[in-house]
């Protein structure tokens, strides 16, 4: 397993430390002066989720349905302005299991799809507390069996990444391990994984420091046991899966998750690369800042790298 932080600070980014740390305290300010909505409250929940509606949708997406396994779902499909695709990108968007979609994704998706020559197929999975576990798994997992059967025919490629950030984090991971059970999971040559939730049980030191929030009952209050590996990947049998990069902040209260999750995936025979950010915190590489643009570059040096591998 490779360890970031330190070797990231002595790549340069220690120069970014000052302007992370005046991003930050701005950011503490603003929030300061506004008060957050309250998603246990339908009103709440409204309020939270229009405030993430106001990007514009890139006009390339393209909204597509994946049909497998009996299921249907909603995906949205960038390819690359120029050339065909060389691989499929499988993305899972963030937001706590509650907020977010597909087209909030789409400039960094379009991003990812022309700087790598891919196509990034973004998941409109259902969310809580509407449809709690395991409705979002059993959306992602047919989208990847989607692609699996059809990317070949559909974007000339049967390569495969998975990408997600925070609650999308848990969702690729419980995505792979569906797909290794089914004996599908050969396909995807990599796994680019932004500051996920792993542990959504609190009985790891690292699941407790966010075992509070509303969004893990919201997800999986329903769950009897949250140590089911389709709700806490921590806890699976994480063999045989592809190379795995975690991209993390020493400011994010699920650091230690992460640390977690590198470990159990390293003990258990996988490829990992974790690179913990200096002075960043939970989402940073949404930021405008130049800490953010290193870690997303980084992302997509790696996702090009593993693509080259056997190409």
């Amino acid at each position: 397993m490779e360890l970031g932080l330190a070797q990231l600070i002595d790549s340069g980014l220690a120069a970014h430390v000052e302007e992370c740390r005046a991003f930050n305290a701005a950011m503490q300010a603003a929030a300061g002066d506004q008060p957050h909505p309250d998603p246990s409250t339908p009103e709440g929940l409204q309020a939270a989720r229009s405030q993430l509606s106001h990007r514009s949708p890139e006009p390339r997406a393209v909204e597509r349905t994946a049909r497998a396994g009996g299921r249907e779902i909603p995906v949205r499909v960038l390819t690359p302005e120029e050339g065909d695709p060389r691989a499929t990108c499988l993305e899972i968007h963030p937001g706590g299991f509650y907020l977010g979609s597909a087209a909030r994704s789409d400039t960094r998706n379009a991003r990812l799809a022309d700087a790598l020559g891919i196509a990034v197929v973004s998941v409109d999975y259902r969310l809580a507390p509407e449809h709690s576990w395991p409705a979002a798994p059993d959306d992602c997992e047919t989208a990847a069996l989607w692609l699996v059967e059809q990317a070949a025919d559909l974007f000339g490629t049967a390569r495969f990444v998975v990408a997600g950030a925070s609650a999308g984090a848990n969702l690729a991971m419980t995505t792979l391990l569906r797909l290794r059970e089914r004996g599908v999971v050969e396909p995807f040559v990599g796994a680019a994984l932004q500051f996920g939730a792993y542990d959504l049980s609190g009985r790891s030191p690292s699941g407790r420091a966010y075992a509070d929030e509303w969004f893990v009952g919201a997800y999986a209050g329903g769950v009897a046991d949250r140590t089911n590996p389709d709700v806490s990947p921590l806890y699976g049998d994480l063999h045989g899966l592809p190379p795995t990069l975690l991209v993390v902040g020493t400011m994010d209260v699920l650091l230690e998750d992460n640390l977690a999750m590198a470990g159990r995936l390293s003990a258990a025979g996988n490829d990992v690369d974790l690179r913990v950010y200096p002075e960043s915190g939970h989402g940073f590489t949404s930021y405008p800042t130049a800490m953010a643009a290193a870690a997303l570059e980084g992302i997509e040096t790696w996702i090009s790298a593993r693509l080259d591998q056997g190409a």
